[in-house]
């Protein structure tokens, strides 16, 4: 009886230990960490751990979609009002997406917001399919462009980020690229600094804003995260005369991740000098959706700045492979081929030597006959009644006599400004920087009324003034109506 109750004791302890076994939580290995700290100014790396360590990048590999987007933009391949089509490829990838359907269109200054700030993958894909026609062929032209940033060591296989194999990449390398997206492209630069933006279709929310909101200085840069690659980050921030880069990959969570991040930006600005020169990297050769010439043929790009219209690609075939012989004109035998002489060097210097030897006979030149007179022709006299194409004649007629008022008309230079003597002023600032960033804000923003003004900062005596000059009356109260409308301060001012 004992030994029965003994079985039965340890059965019950097997059944226990199996279902904890079934219960507890199964531990996932983290990703590996690699961390970078680079002074932005002059590139110079202040600190480093597993920086060359080639890891799944998750979403930053959004910032090299949008770089290639920024060429495109800038090469006139494509235009931010270009009206994308959202293929099923596109519509189909997970989240984190801005939710496109197959077939819709929506244009490339929506889906760049939302690849920027929501990290949209949906928009990612088609952002690809759009500049390289399929997203493999945009792959192939990331990889290439990475190159000749010094991104030596990443290759990647999609636009979004998602985990694929051999889709590769280093904390040093995405380093390299956040200071490229900063100093080759500040115009857009804006993009990750914002909490919400206005996607089209709806409002998204950045994907960084926490630590936007808590740390100060800091603007950007992108975020990503897969079980694969862990919790990344590239972040920017900017105090007084320093700007620090920082990379993380491999965080275990957002908070986790924006603490180191935190606090690696603190190493930054502790360690990068008070005044350094600012050295900006030099902007890489446009690489375009071909690797090179193919069967004789070079593609050129149209590297016109950004009209609206999407630019077109020339192809020019640089060899001749055979020389046609024109057809005889209709009606007309082709003459027959004259004979080649070709002559013996002998031949040539008895040639020579017969003409230096033969008697040159020189014949007197007859004098010259004496031209013609020819009789002089006197044009008629002008009637008197004819008047110069320039006076008008204005006859007035009163009751006492008609009298004849000559007037001249006064020629004035032709004005070429289209009569835009007109402006607006979007706020007063207290640093003229303030300003700057409000001009390109706005102008971002309302690029379809004040294309082609004039930013303008005026200093004044109680601040710094955001003016667009170069406006027609009509176009300066059209953009005012518009940005009010947005809750944006504007007012118009005069030709005065």
């Amino acid at each position: 009886m004992q030994n029965h109750s003994t079985v039965a004791r340890l059965g019950l302890a097997f059944v226990a230990s199996v279902w904890m076994l079934v219960l507890a939580p199964v531990s996932v290995a983290a990703a590996p960490y690699a961390a970078v700290v680079m002074d932005a100014r002059t590139g110079k790396i202040m600190h480093s751990r597993n920086a060359d360590t080639r890891l799944h990048p998750a979403s930053l590999t959004k910032m090299m979609t949008l770089y290639i987007a920024f060429q495109a933009i800038e090469a006139g391949e494509i235009s931010l009002d270009t009206n994308m089509r959202i293929s099923k490829n596109a519509a189909s990838e997970p989240p984190s997406k801005l939710g496109l359907v197959a077939g819709q269109r929506i244009k490339l200054r929506y889906c760049i917001r939302a690849a920027a700030v929501k990290s949209a993958n949906d928009c990612a894909t088609a952002i690809g399919e759009l500049i390289a026609g399929s997203e493999a062929k945009f792959a192939r032209r990331m990889t290439r462009t990475a190159k000749t940033l010094g991104m030596t060591r990443t290759t990647f296989k999609n636009a979004h980020g998602l985990t694929e194999s051999g889709h590769l990449s280093t904390a040093h390398d995405m380093t390299i690229l956040g200071r490229h997206v900063l100093y080759d492209y500040p115009q857009y630069y804006n993009l990750f600094s914002r909490r919400s933006t206005d996607a089209g279709i709806r409002e998204v929310a950045n994907t960084n804003r926490r630590l936007l909101a808590a740390y100060k200085g800091a603007d950007g840069i992108k975020t990503g995260y897969t079980r694969a690659a862990g919790f990344n980050l590239v972040a920017s921030a900017e105090r007084g005369n320093e700007r620090i880069i920082a990379t993380v990959f491999g965080g275990r969570s957002t908070a986790s991740r924006n603490a180191k991040v935190a606090e690696l930006l603190d190493l930054g600005f502790r360690r990068a000098p008070s005044r350094a020169k600012v050295r900006k990297p030099s902007k890489p050769r446009f690489v375009g959706s071909v690797a090179g010439p193919v069967s004789g043929q070079v593609i050129a790009s149209n590297n016109k700045p950004d009209t609206g219209k999407k630019g077109k690609t020339i192809r020019l075939i640089t060899a001749v492979k055979t020389s046609l012989r024109p057809k005889p004109r209709p009606g007309v035998s082709a003459p027959a081929t004259a004979p080649v002489l070709v002559a013996m060097k002998s031949d040539i210097t008895q040639a020579l030597a017969e003409a230096q030897a033969a008697k040159v006979e020189t014949t007197p030149l007859a004098p010259a006959a004496t031209p013609a007179v020819k009789p002089k022709v006197k044009p008629n006299a002008r009637p008197v009644d004819v008047v110069l194409a320039s006076v008008k004649r204005n006859v007035v007629k009163t009751q006492q006599k008609q009298t004849q008022e000559i007037v001249r008309e006064v020629v004035t230079r032709v004005s070429t400004s289209g009569g835009k003597h007109y402006g607006i002023s979007v706020g007063r600032y207290t640093t003229r920087y303030k300003a700057e960033r409000a001009l390109l804000k706005t102008a971002l923003n309302e690029m379809e009324t004040l294309d082609g003004s004039l930013r303008k900062v005026v200093k004044r005596p109680k601040g710094f003034e955001a003016n667009f000059n170069g406006l027609t009356r009509e176009r300066a109260e059209l953009a005012c109506r518009r940005l009010q409308a947005r809750n944006v301060t504007c007012f118009m001012i005069g030709p005065s």
